[in-house]
């Protein structure tokens, strides 16, 4: 998946969820598992967390263009994570050594 971020173009590997997968996410997952998308029919502005995920993980908000408009680093056991503007996308990423060579785009 190619998302955009400050004039940037980053090509992401993305396993795109749905059904249960929605709900359960990152949890009871290794640091090594994909980097999730979830994809919303509607903007929405509903919160995530990170009850039993065991690893730091980097969530995305994405609009309808795939540009990010929010992103946040999210720790183990994090009760609500909200972000300030509605979105289509989310992407969860594991903070791990497959997932480096893209991470530095917030540079």
């Amino acid at each position: 998946m190619i998302i955009h971020y400050k004039n940037k173009k980053i090509k992401i590997p993305v396993k795109k969820i749905s059904g249960f997968g929605r709900t359960t996410g990152l949890m009871f997952k290794s640091k090594t598992s994909e980097n999730l998308l979830f994809e919303f029919n509607k903007k929405t502005i509903v919160g995530i967390h990170s009850i039993f995920v065991f690893f730091d993980f980097l969530a995305l908000w994405l609009n309808e263009k795939n540009e990010i408009i929010e992103w946040k680093i999210v720790k183990p056991f994090s009760f609500k994570i909200s972000p300030k503007k509605s979105f289509s996308k989310l992407i969860e990423i594991p903070l791990n050594s497959q997932n480096k060579k893209f991470l530095n785009f917030r540079r």
